[in-house]
């Protein structure tokens, strides 16, 4: 890891242990609360709040081991963030919706509110990893500390909660934080302009020095990025579905997430993050 990217300690990096789904602790919410249509990712349509063919009375999925075979890739990409085990644990109290099918429907509206706030936290505990950040820190603490409290709210609460404009906050010091980074580490590059790097849809990126770009928003899906330099790149919200990541160096992006990474091709020569994981499906490419 660069000098420039190191990250800030100490820090609870185990916090983010909170953010991982447990299934095993979760009444099935992303089964039944989300919506998919027929296509590359799902082999048939469901509506929101329409459990999923395959999940079973103990909200486990009935074909799990063999999701990507029978056309259910989507599944297997998708993060609640722990979002799932969240709403079903502390904010219902265990009660899950086959017992009191009343609270069913604002279960699964709770479930997407949290999956939002999560995922929000997740950056938050990145953004404060980072040394380049450390002018914000105290406003990415004060916005970590009030993103986790909203998701203790009760479940009313929560449903009056405005999202969209809490989002839009903690937004603008992620970008701020992802400035500072590139910034960086633009600086850190003997020669380097410090202009923004941009690349469309199914960009040809083999052996691409994407070091410093902002590819936040990007869509990359059938990008080919074997071999490519991702380190300091800003991803949020980057569509990596198909991207061919062989080879590629993230070991420093910054805000990738799990669900980013499942949802691409990689192999043993990928470099991640250490918080992230190789997917189990990469051992096939």
């Amino acid at each position: 890891m660069s000098e420039n990217l190191e990250y800030a300690e100490p820090f609870p990096e185990s916090n983010r242990l909170t953010l991982q789904a447990d299934c095993e602790s979760c009444f099935g919410l992303c089964c039944v609360a989300l919506p998919y249509a027929a296509s590359a990712d799902f082999a048939t349509d469901k509506d929101a709040g329409q459990p999923c063919q395959n999940l079973q009375s103990d909200f486990r999925c009935g074909v799990h081991n063999s999701l990507r075979q029978r056309g259910f890739r989507g599944c297997t990409v998708y993060d609640c963030f722990g979002a799932g085990q969240k709403v079903s644990r502390v904010t219902f109290g265990g009660h899950d919706w086959q017992q009191v099918p009343a609270s069913a429907k604002q279960m699964f509206e709770v479930f997407k509110v949290m999956r939002h706030l999560h995922e929000l936290l997740w950056y938050l505990i990145e953004a404060l990893t980072l040394r380049p950040a450390r002018p914000i820190h105290d406003a990415l603490s004060l916005a970590l500390e009030e993103t986790e409290r909203l998701t203790y709210l009760d479940q009313g609460s929560i449903m009056e909660l405005d999202a969209a404009a809490h989002r839009a906050d903690v937004n603008a010091l992620l970008l701020r934080t992802s400035e500072l980074v590139r910034a960086e580490a633009l600086r850190s590059q003997k020669g380097a302009s410090g202009r923004r790097k941009t690349f469309g849809r199914g960009a040809d990126l083999i052996g691409a020095k994407l070091r410093g770009a902002d590819l936040k928003g990007a869509n990359l899906r059938g990008a080919c990025l074997i071999a490519a330099d991702l380190r300091a790149a800003d991803l949020i919200g980057a569509d990596f579905r198909d991207a061919d990541l062989r080879g590629a160096d993230l070991t420093e992006s910054i805000f990738l997430t799990q669900a980013q990474i499942n949802s691409a091709k990689g192999d043993a020569d990928t470099k991640l993050p250490p918080s992230l994981t190789y997917p189990s499906h990469w051992s096939a490419v």
